[in-house]
């Protein structure tokens, strides 16, 4: 019997993006639910935010102090009991990022999501390279679960 998987309060935004269509397409709220619940190990309350440029550039700056936008950024607010996190994806970062690895976008949001959903769990891979290792292996078999390939294979 397989375990039963921890409980979920979903929030799933777009903000206004110039090929919206496509990024809706690759984000069913059920796909969304499923790939993020694999991710957890306890009960969760997360909004999804997806953005276009200018709004991940303004959140990198000023929360990372980078002057970039990223593909996932993770606000966690709380790991125990229950896991409160927003994760905000960067949809024109996602989409490139996905064309020059040679890979679905749905495979590439799904990768984000669960990487974010580490994250809010208080998984980092930027401590040191034994923490990145152990955090990559994570994320392949969780992705394995679900059918998606391993992300850091070319």
């Amino acid at each position: 019997m397989a375990a039963r998987l921890p409980a979920l309060q979903l929030s799933l935004q777009f903000s206004r993006l110039s090929d919206a269509a496509a990024h809706r397409a690759a984000l069913p709220r059920a796909q969304v639910m499923r790939w993020i619940r694999h991710a957890l190990e306890r009960p969760a309350e997360i909004t999804v935010r997806i953005v276009d440029a200018e709004e991940g550039l303004a959140l990198n700056r000023d929360y990372r102090h980078k002057a970039y936008a990223t593909n996932v950024l993770t606000f966690d607010y709380a790991q125990s009991p229950v896991v409160m996190a927003d994760l905000v994806l960067c949809a024109p970062v996602v989409a490139q990022e996905a064309r020059e690895q040679g890979k679905s976008l749905r495979d590439h949001y799904a990768h984000l999501l669960v990487h974010g959903s580490l994250h809010a769990q208080g998984w980092d891979h930027e401590t040191s390279t034994a923490d990145a290792e152990v955090m990559e292996a994570r994320e392949i078999a969780i992705l394995a679960g679900l059918g998606i390939r391993n992300p850091y294979q070319g």
